[in-house]
């Protein structure tokens, strides 16, 4: 082997498996690094093409420049999961050690790989997962905001707020999602480059054409963002009918378009304020990853990638297709399959096959069962639908392996929970379906909630004595317990392992509002898509918060102009919730893919604090719940233009145009499906508008705010003991804390996150064990096993893999219902009918009652 293939300029002249033998950047001398390229890509969790970047980055780091960064990097990824810890253990021993910065003649290893470590964080993305995907270069110069992006956007935005909000109501429910508009507006953008004429105008010194040349991966983004913010129906339509409606509050005032259009802005606008103040907690932090955004961006990436390099990968084999192909070929072959499982098949998507065997054995049943049972079964669906059960979709191709498999082993221990309480009786558990997310009353029927209420849908203290209390099945008690407990582990386990991050942002958000030449960001270290992004205009600070005023006042006026017989605190309520929990809540979604709503904490507080009003919690909910949950969105939004490069200003106007124009859209379809539909929301609609989530929510309300929580989790409530899930969930996150430091050799606790294992134990009613297994097996083959065997192949592909997947599904089920479903076309044989047999089809109980008997409480001895 010659001089130059042994010492070569670049890593990428040295053969797998040589070692490295060249000059260390600032040591000043030469060495003999004993430590193989295959090693140092193992180690730093890089590709070839990364570690040439970095090695070249590394030559103009000095060693002293290498420590402060080191001391930045370990403070800051030192508990975060998804930072491989044999690089977090080499930071450690190159930080303590001071004879490295005495000696750094006998460290050379030691010291490239922190250099190159060093380079890597300055000169792309510490996460193998975030370089992938996301380019570390930027082009200014190309189109962005363009006039077809508006107009393309808009259209799609005005199409999608029109199918949803009219499908809403509907039994089934259909949902297109913003993934659908990202796959269809490529040919569409394609066909307007191809035809359009080069038309425009030139405003302020800029040029607007109608066909400004190739469409780009920011225009393409710029639509996907506009369609993420447009395609959902406002939360406050759930209110709306249950006060419109004569089988509800029957409030006419409700059909008035005025008091549904400044509610719906009002809840569809408040997040944006705060997910612009939290940009520097949620979106600017390289470890705020965002998971479901990588997924967008493979897709993005897909359509407008003209190189294609070769990859090594299974097999020993070399990989050339490229990532469209790729895509082209998997979604096309999902599209077709999904037929099978959602319409020809059923049994592959419930394959709950231990059933079969005795359908109407109770026992078997309770616990094999995937519809009505709590789903303990190895081969429970061949569905890939089912993986993207959750809100948002945790898809084990997307999300970190460590939150698919403590998400498993939070429901596995729930399903020990649920078992006990249903078999001991507890809670008259006994007498009900084991995992029913419905409410229920003393003979074990649904619960009537008009025998508590009176004519103005108030709660009637006489009547509710003489009918009976609100009964949960065993699986729907233990969720309120862990949700109860999920609260609390949010705020310990924030305050124990991201508190570091959490100053980081105020120190940010502080610097921000000082002048220019005051600000000092030397307590950071900023990663290249911040230094690129720097290069934009900056949204200022007051926008956000303009738009936050303006939801409030419409917020105010809303409630106050009409007889909602509520304060209008609500609003400020809901900001207040938002603000103790967004960022907590933020940063374990950006980091682990996980979303910690705030419905029942909502729901709890509100219902406690205007018992017997179920109007006013309706909108205790709304606001404590949708303002978090929407800024969380809108800064899922940001962090894909910020990855893309998107210019900050464009992307505010193009979230807050695109959501007022799904607002009026929606409301304007709900006016028509008000006033136009013929016996809408009843059990006997012929087009199947029977609004089933209008009953489950308007029934919600009036169980929790019209009964109201003080009855149910109360002193002396029947599900009092429940509420042992605050401090358990706020000890619990301590309890591992100290385990790790205990234990600091015990790598694979650094795995375990206390609020992924307790998402996983609220995953019961109606779903189970079932939808949170097929996960495991598959996320630890790709986020594991493919990721540390093949890196290359693995980032080339795996995130793509997971957009064709989804996206052949999102389109194959629009087909299969307009196509089929909704007409009412199905197929009867064996292969749809097996799945639902017995207590598959009727939920089985474990107690019965003779005619006329009833459970509990006599009637007189509750109050």
């Amino acid at each position: 082997m010659s001089e130059k293939e042994t010492r070569g300029d670049t890593i990428g002249e040295i053969q797998t498996g040589d070692t490295l033998n060249e000059k260390t950047p600032g040591t000043g001398f030469e060495s003999v690094l004993d430590i193989t390229q295959d090693q140092i890509e193992a180690d730093l969790n890089v590709t070839e093409n990364d570690l040439i970047n970095a090695r070249e980055n590394a030559k103009d780091l000095t060693l002293e420049e290498t420590r402060q960064m080191m001391k930045k990097v370990y403070d800051v990824h030192l508990k975060d999961p998804n930072f491989p810890v044999v690089i977090v253990d080499k930071i450690k021993a190159f930080l303590d050690n001071e004879d490295i910065f005495e000696h750094p003649q006998n460290y050379t290893d030691l010291i490239f790989e922190m250099k190159a470590e060093a380079a890597l964080i300055t000169g792309n993305s510490p996460y193998a997962e975030v370089r992938a995907v996301v380019s570390n270069t930027d082009d200014m110069t190309m189109p962005c905001s363009t006039i077809r992006v508006w107009v393309i956007g808009l259209l799609f935005v005005v199409a999608l707020a029109f199918v949803n909000q009219l499908f809403s109501i509907r039994q089934p429910q259909i949902v297109v999602t913003a993934n659908v508009v990202q796959l269809l507006c490529f040919p569409v953008a394609k066909a307007a480059e191809a035809i359009l004429p080069d038309w425009g105008f030139t405003i302020f010194g800029t040029r607007h054409s109608l066909n400004p040349g190739k469409f780009s991966p920011k225009e393409h983004m710029l639509i996907t963002i506009m369609a993420s913010v447009g395609y959902d129906y406002p939360y406050t339509d759930n209110i709306i009918w249950s006060q419109y409606l004569p089988q509800y509050f029957n409030q006419s005032y409700a059909g008035h378009f005025g008091y549904q259009i400044l509610v719906a802005l009002s809840t569809n606008l408040i997040g944006y304020g705060i997910a612009g103040v939290c940009r520097r907690f949620l979106v600017y932090p390289a470890y705020c990853v965002w998971p479901a955004s990588l997924v967008t961006i493979a897709l993005n990436d897909a359509f407008h990638t003209d190189k294609n390099i070769a990859v090594p990968g299974p097999f020993k084999r070399i990989f050339t297709i490229s990532r469209l192909r790729f895509f082209l070929y998997a979604f096309i072959a999902m599209f077709v399959y999904f037929w099978f499982p959602n319409y020809i098949f059923q049994a592959l998507s419930v394959f709950n096959w231990m059933t079969w065997i005795a359908p109407n054995n109770v026992n078997l049943n309770i616990v094999t069962g995937m519809e009505n049972g709590l789903g303990l079964n190895p081969f429970p669906t061949f569905d890939w639908n089912i993986m993207l059960w959750d809100t948002p979709p945790q898809d084990p191709l997307m999300v970190p392996f460590f939150n698919t498999f403590s998400k498993f082993i939070g429901g596995f221990f729930s399903f020990f929970v649920i078992l006990g309480i249903w078999y001991s009786n507890s809670y008259y558990t006994g007498y009900l379906p084991i995992n029913s997310n419905r409410v229920f009353d003393h003979f074990g029927k649904l619960y009537n909630i008009s025998h508590a209420i009176n004519e103005k849908g108030l709660f009637d203290g006489p009547k509710y004595e003489a009918y009976s209390p609100a009964y949960l099945s065993a699986g729907y008690a233990t969720v309120y317990l862990f949700f109860f407990a999920i609260y609390s582990s949010v705020i310990s386990y924030t305050y124990l392992y991201h508190r570091h991050e959490i100053a980081m942002g105020f120190r940010n958000l502080i610097n921000s509002f000082r002048k220019k030449e005051d600000r000092n960001s030397d307590h950071d270290y900023t990663d290249i898509h911040n230094r690129l992004m720097a290069k934009y205009p900056e949204v200022p600070e007051w926008w956000y918060l303009l738009a936050l005023c303006f939801a409030i006042c419409l917020g105010c006026a809303g409630i106050a102009g009409w007889h909602t017989y509520t304060t209008v605190g609500v609003v400020f309520y809901g900001i207040l919730l938002c603000l103790i929990f967004v960022v907590p809540v933020g940063i374990i979604k950006a980091i682990t893919g996980i979303e910690i709503t705030l419905n029942v904490l909502a729901e709890f507080i509100g219902g406690s604090w205007v018992a017997g009003n179920a109007l006013a919690m309706n909108y205790f909910k709304a606001f404590g719940y949708v303002t978090c949950a929407h800024a969380l969105r809108f800064s899922n939004d940001l962090k894909l233009a910020h990855y893309l490069k998107i210019p900050p200003k464009q992307t505010f106007f193009a979230q807050m145009i695109a959501t007022v124009v799904s607002s009026l859209v929606c409301t304007g379809v709900l006016n028509f499906q008000m006033n136009s539909i013929e016996d809408v929301c009843t059990t006997n609609q012929k087009d199947h508008y029977t609004c089933p989530g209008i009953n489950q929510f308007f029934t919600a309300a009036v169980l929790w705010g019209t009964i109201g929580p003080k009855k149910v989790f109360g002193k002396g409530g029947q599900y009092t003991a429940l509420l042992a899930g605050f401090p358990i969930g706020f000890v619990l996150p301590f309890v591992v804390y100290y385990a790790q430091k205990k234990f600091p050799r015990q790598t694979w606790m650094r795995q375990v996150h206390t609020v992924a294992i307790l998402y996983g134990a609220i995953s019961y009613a109606p779903y189970n064990l079932a939808y949170l297994w097929p996960g495991v097996p598959i996320g630890w083959w790709s986020m594991v096993y493919m990721k540390k065997r093949s890196l290359a192949f693995w980032s080339k592909y795996n995130y793509v893999l997971s957009a064709a997947f989804s996206s052949g599904i999102a389109l194959s089920a629009v087909i299969i219902f307009f196509a089929l479903q909704y007409t009412n076309t199905s197929i009867t044989w064996w292969g749809n009918d097996v799945s639902f047999q017995g207590c598959e089809d009727t939920p089985c109980v474990k107690h019965h009652l003779a005619s006329g008997e009833y459970f509990g409480p006599r009637i007189g001895n509750f109050h």
